[in-house]
């Protein structure tokens, strides 16, 4: 009789790829608010309290700035923490000690001292929870150098890209999109490790490529289904990681197709849809059929209303109209 493979949600492969490496690895701690008794105010981090205690698994007051400088200085010290920003929103409290120490610190030491730490942070609209706890912020550490992130779609993804992100010698901004705290999916049992830099073709097509990231994968994966019903075979690519970015992939994938369209859930003003088009435009220019396209959230806060909030998210019948655009 054949095994059912394992199907578990994506928050809790992240907190088994954490708890795996907390017993692999003793220099290992995490610190956040709410993170201890009362496991996360999404239960983000269920068990790990209960596992490692109060030495290792650490509640702080309300105080990103000074939990996150203290992570800082215990990474460069040896261990390995990783921090929860509880939204990515809140990013706007550490930045100071992200851009201009975290990330610099290796570079300003010849090398001399590593910052391995993991900045843990929820994104993605939903929930109504308002303009200041509903951002996808991941365009503004993008920018700077020294800095890598990931943002997985999927269970298997979520657990593979934690592991490689806590092994990490860099720091890593590692955002999730609490919408998909929920989504199931098969998961290897032990180690599993994703490589930060590594894109997954999520489904194989002929006709364009979706590129798309987090959440957006699957707003691409039901758009291509649609798609496939009107006679256009559409690709779908998962960067996975932010930075690095597997350009490679991307760009073989364009020049295949002639397409491309790219769907962020951040705003599509300046931000990572911008780059990732701009970068295929360039690799697979000599290949396009027309020009690249990008869809992303509009350039306004997120209301407090729930049907208007459900505007601020790209959806699968945007990217079919693009793609048909592209088709005349």
């Amino acid at each position: 009789m054949q095994q059912t493979e394992r199907q578990i949600s994506l928050k809790a492969a992240v907190i088994e790829a954490i708890a795996e490496e907390f017993r692999r690895d003793p220099e290992t701690f995490y610190i956040g608010e709410d993170v201890g008794v009362a496991e996360g105010i999404f239960k983000q981090t269920q068990g790990l309290h209960a596992e490692f205690g109060d030495r290792r698994v650490i509640d702080t007051p309300i105080s990103e700035a000074g939990m996150f400088g203290l992570t800082v200085g215990a990474a460069v010290a040896g261990m390995r923490p990783v921090v929860e920003i509880m939204f990515s929103d809140f990013l706007t409290l550490v930045m100071d000690q992200l851009v201009n120490h975290a990330a610099k610190i290796h570079y300003l030491s010849g090398g001399g001292f590593r910052v391995p730490l993991v900045l843990r942070t929820a994104i993605g609209v939903g929930g109504v929870l308002g303009s200041t706890h509903s951002q996808t912020l991941y365009a503004w550490p993008a920018h700077v150098p020294g800095l890598k992130l990931a943002a997985p779609s999927t269970p298997a993804d979520a657990k593979g890209l934690m592991t490689a992100a806590i092994r990490d010698d860099n720091p890593v901004l590692y955002f999730e999109d609490r919408m998909t705290y929920n989504l199931k999916g098969p998961v290897p049992e032990g180690e599993h490790i994703v490589e930060l830099g590594v894109a997954d073709i999520k489904r194989k097509g002929s006709d364009v490529t979706l590129i798309a990231f987090s959440r957006m994968v699957h707003v691409a994966l039901e758009a291509a289904d649609a798609l496939a019903a009107k006679g256009i075979s559409a690709e779908v690519v998962d960067p996975r990681s932010i930075v690095p970015l597997d350009t490679e992939t991307l760009i073989d994938s364009v020049a295949r197709t002639g397409r491309a369209v790219v769907i962020d859930g951040g705003h599509e003003s300046y931000g990572i849809g911008a780059e990732v088009a701009a970068t295929v435009s360039e690799g697979a220019f000599d290949y396009l059929d027309a020009p690249v396209m990008r869809i992303g959230a509009p350039h306004n806060p997120v209301p407090c209303s729930k049907p208007l909030e459900a505007m601020m998210v790209p959806s699968a019948d945007q990217v079919v109209a693009k793609v048909e655009r592209m088709y005349g």
